[in-house]
């Protein structure tokens, strides 16, 4: 037997019809319309998990393509956990609204007792609360993907990934998105009457992710070759390291564009009610002029600079695509608090801003593999102070019932001046990088101190699908030399982990007999004696032989050896490789 229809379940309890029967059908239609449609955002957003990956897949060098797509997997799977057990807890627990203001959440740790006291309850339930939620945390972990793509060691991605989402962002959540959080517009006590206006996450999502690929990428250093020539001298001109494929770059940012509506759009929450539709039409307008008017802005302006420099004309489809990008996130703070006109003044800022962070980047000798520092961070701070100038009167009210603080330009046109707005959104974005800043550099730094964070020398010539995921070497790709010296430290390492086994059944070996005759005490044993009864005087191999593969290793004061590359650093021999002179891209 089926279940019963929405009909029968309240008549069931409404025997006399009426009002109150009425009132059970339509509460149960609006619950149902908001949690299909909070799904539906949360398909979007999560979908721009591919758009990420394609994007990153197309910037990076054919011989790490592999490694690339998992990291981007690996950023999904770090973020479900991580915001599973303690970040959701971190952003949302124990919120209410008009309670207290608190620094983080404090409840529903692996989201135990969710349900209960949800302060969104009976609008939406915590279920789908969380995952649209959790769709935005992975976003912001996936942003860093691209930055250290070709250099980063799998085990420090997984740390930070997990970092990220279960702590560093979720205090910014509980921050800027709880009505407990001391910048939140909905909290009972707004900072300076106002509170930070971030719809969509330009800051909360953007300049989080932007800050930790920025720390992550000066700690981490750039790729070899961009900057830096093989013994650590400064190039005069920076190489470009062009990606494998601009079609999965152009497919890329379609996608994130296409997801983009779930993510400003589902701001909203619910889409039951006229004033809910108005908003999420409006944001989903803003979006696509802001979009557009970025990536005509960069292309455009980028044309003239390279003609005027050089002669000329040049349409770059990287610079097209990284300025729609731009847009899309500057928008996010403001998409559903500013008017179209200025939507598209926006996104003609955020062009300009993108290219001048790029130029800046490379002059600092920053790498970012795909321009995620320009497009997110950097944009992500415009977008939270563009909000601080066009925000209207008519828009604010209507997504925030509250028009007392507006944008400074509509401010003077009622001829107070009133920044308060603006001051607000100012410190949203400082709080934001500091606390970034503070946590990421340390975590950072302590990565890299223990050898857990670049991946060494050999490793990164060859290709980290060779190193990490048994690829096989694409002709053209990776010079044959580094990909045999490669298997020849596989086979080293195998054989150096079997001699160990063995040394240590050896000492076993000799500790028991030792006792047995009772002439030493466990802890007097030497490794000497040790040593000694593995290799008797007259079983000696020759020294020649002790060690069977010696390689070539690039390193100087920027590349320091550290892990196996201070191994092969003491070796000054090579078998079958010739010590390496000259950096291959």
């Amino acid at each position: 037997m089926g279940s019963p229809t929405l009909y029968q379940s309240c008549s069931s309890g409404f025997s006399g019809g009426g009002d109150d029967l009425t009132r059970c059908i339509s509460d149960n239609l609006q619950h149902g319309i908001d949690t299909f449609f909070l799904l539906y955002a949360t398909a979007l957003v999560f979908f721009m998990q591919a758009g990420f990956a394609m994007l990153c897949a197309g910037s990076v060098r054919q011989k790490n393509v592999q490694n690339s797509m998992l990291k981007n997997l690996l950023d999904a799977c770090g973020a479900a956990l991580g915001f599973w057990s303690v970040g959701y807890a971190f952003a949302y627990g124990g919120s209410t609204a008009g309670g207290p203001t608190t620094f983080i959440g404090n409840a529903n740790f692996f989201l135990i007792n969710m349900n209960e006291d949800f302060f969104l309850s009976p609008l939406v339930g915590a279920d789908v609360f969380w995952l649209f939620q959790f769709a935005f945390a992975a976003t912001s972990a996936t942003i860093v993907a691209g930055t250290l793509a070709e250099r980063c060691q799998m085990t420090a991605y997984l740390c930070y990934s997990v970092a990220l989402t279960g702590f560093i962002y979720p205090v910014v959540v509980h921050a800027v998105w709880s009505p407990n959080g001391f910048l939140s517009p909905l909290n009972a006590n707004k900072l300076w009457g106002s509170g930070m206006i971030d719809f969509s996450g330009s800051g909360v999502v953007h300049i989080t992710g932007g800050v930790t690929a920025l720390v992550a990428t000066k700690i981490l250093g750039s790729r070899r070759g961009r900057f830096y020539d093989s013994r650590g001298e400064k190039v005069a001109n920076p190489k470009p390291i062009a990606g494998h494929s601009p079609s999965l770059q152009v497919l890329g940012t379609f996608i994130l564009w296409f997801g983009w509506y779930g993510f400003n759009a589902g701001g909203v929450v619910i889409i039951s009610n006229s004033t809910s539709g108005l908003i999420a039409s409006h944001a989903a307008l803003t979006t696509t002029l802001a979009a557009a008017s970025a990536c005509v802005s960069a292309l455009v302006t980028n044309l003239i600079i390279l003609e005027r420099l050089t002669g000329e004309a040049m349409f770059d489809l990287s610079t097209a695509l990284n300025g729609a990008l731009s847009g899309l996130v500057s928008i996010t703070a403001g998409c559903s608090v500013v008017e179209p006109w200025a939507a598209v003044v926006v996104g003609i800022v955020a062009g300009w801003i993108y290219l001048l962070t790029s130029k800046l980047l490379i002059k600092l000798r920053l790498d970012d593999a795909v321009d995620a520092i320009p497009v997110h961070f950097a944009n992500g701070v415009w977008g939270v102070m563009e909000v601080g100038f066009f925000a209207t009167p008519a828009l604010l009210e209507q997504a925030y019932n509250d028009s007392t603080h507006v944008g400074w330009f509509y401010s003077l046109s009622r001829g107070s001046g009133d920044a308060v707005l603006l001051g607000v959104q100012a410190i949203g974005s400082l709080f934001i990088i500091g606390w970034v800043l503070v946590i990421m550099v340390p975590f950072f730094a302590t990565l890299n101190y223990l050898g857990w964070f670049r991946a060494d020398t050999l490793e990164e010539m060859v290709g980290l699908d060779i190193s990490y995921h048994g690829g096989s070497a694409l002709a053209g790709d990776v010079s044959s030399e580094y990909v045999e010296a490669m298997r020849l430290r596989k086979e080293f390492n195998s054989s150096r982990r079997r001699k160990n086994k063995l040394s240590q059944t050896n000492a076993e070996s000799l500790v028991s007999e030792n006792d047995n005759e009772n002439a030493h005490p466990i802890n007097e044993i030497t490794l000497d004696e040790m040593q000694l009864h593995h290799n008797p005087p007259n079983q000696t191999e020759d020294a020649s032989t002790n060690d069977e593969y010696n390689f070539p290793v690039l390193h100087n004061e920027r590349n320091p050896p550290h892990g196996m590359d201070a191994f092969l650093a003491n070796n000054q021999n090579c078998l079958g490789v010739t010590q390496i002179d000259h950096l291959e891209a």
